[in-house]
């Protein structure tokens, strides 16, 4: 047979099948074969994420892998380690009742942080998001806090909750005597001046987040709630928190990473002894005290170890079990494809 009547006959073929199908040719295309990148987009790859993959591998994975290996040793600061211990230190920190109880005041403040620093965000993040007058401005100010270094804050609000200390002389100047406090050592209120601080510092970051968030929610859900009677706490309880809630499941997760690695505030405003005996000491404060000020390296190291697992192991369940919803969605041309 030759070429031109085998085409003929894949032809009448077709045709033929076509008819008994009803008009619609259901022969499946032929698959698609994937072209690769090529080597030119194989070196573009390279030079776009070899320097940022450089400086991970640099400053992030090998400074960890460093620190797992130094916490093997009893170690002060010099020269090679020798002094191998195994796994003493580790264990030394986990029995430990001071880093027990500093890893008990870290969840305290996690809490706390979510608790405290969330609903206040939200209300002010919803009253900026309205016209006013002077609005840019109360943005701004609320926004300074975040912004100004830790060091200044510390030190501001050492001096202020003092026994002598500025906010016990304007109580005592407002016939409020009774309320003054020992606001940095007493170990009842200690946790609570904290949290007071960590709210002021850092509620400004969720506002300016939970207000970029609202700016991409469309007011004519709004409008059509409203038509429909809704109140104005409905329309936000049934149409802002749900459009919003991936902001807020994301700035949830930078506040628990934050207070599992709180240091500076507790350290400049208590230092390394009042922490403890106040209730506010936390593992980051346990590291310094108990590695570096100690002379000991090694134990330090291991610390920096263990709240680098304990912070990973959060991280990987939060995404595991909260931000899923957020990735579900997230579908590749590859997956589509398949």
């Amino acid at each position: 047979m030759s070429l031109s009547e085998t085409a003929v006959a894949h032809d009448a073929a077709g045709a033929d099948l076509a008819a008994r199908s009803g008009g619609v040719d259901t022969t499946p295309p032929p698959p698609r074969r994937r072209r690769g990148l090529g080597w030119s987009g194989r070196i573009e790859i390279a030079v776009l994420v070899g320097p940022a993959l450089l400086m991970f591998l640099g400053f992030v994975i090998f400074p960890v892998v460093m620190a797992a290996y130094y916490g093997f040793f009893r170690w002060q600061g010099y020269g090679a380690p020798t002094d191998f211990v195994g796994l003493q230190n580790y264990i030394t920190i986990l029995t430990d009742p001071t880093f027990v109880e500093a890893l008990s005041h870290n969840a305290v403040i996690v809490v706390a942080s979510l608790v405290l620093q969330g609903p206040v965000a939200v209300l002010l993040a919803l009253l900026l998001n309205r016209r006013m007058r002077g609005q840019s401005l109360i943005r701004v100010l609320i926004f300074v806090p975040y912004v100004i270094a830790e060091v200044v804050v510390g030190t501001g609000f050492g001096l202020m909750l003092q026994t002598q200390g500025a906010l016990n002389g304007a109580l005592e100047q407002l016939g409020l005597g009774a309320l003054t406090r020992d606001w940095i050592a007493d170990p009842s209120i200690a946790i609570w001046s904290l949290m007071a601080i960590l709210t002021w510092k850092y509620v400004g970051f969720a506002v300016i987040l939970f207000l970029a968030g609202l700016q991409g929610i469309p007011e004519e859900l709004y409008e059509a709630a409203a038509l429909d009677g809704a109140g104005y706490w409905q329309m936000h309880w049934r149409i802002t928190l749900p459009l919003l809630a991936p902001t807020l499941r994301i700035w949830a997760f930078l506040s628990i990473i934050g207070a599992l690695q709180l240091f500076d505030l507790v350290y400049i405003i208590w230092g390394q002894y009042v922490a403890s005996t106040a209730g506010t000491s936390t593992m980051a404060t346990y590291m310094v005290v108990n590695g570096r000020n100690a002379g000991n390296y090694g134990f330090g190291n291991a610390v920096a170890v263990v709240i680098f697992l304990i912070s990973l192991v959060v991280a990987i369940i939060y995404q595991r079990y909260v931000l899923r919803r957020d990735t579900a969605g997230a579908v590749t041309e590859g997956k589509q494809e398949r």
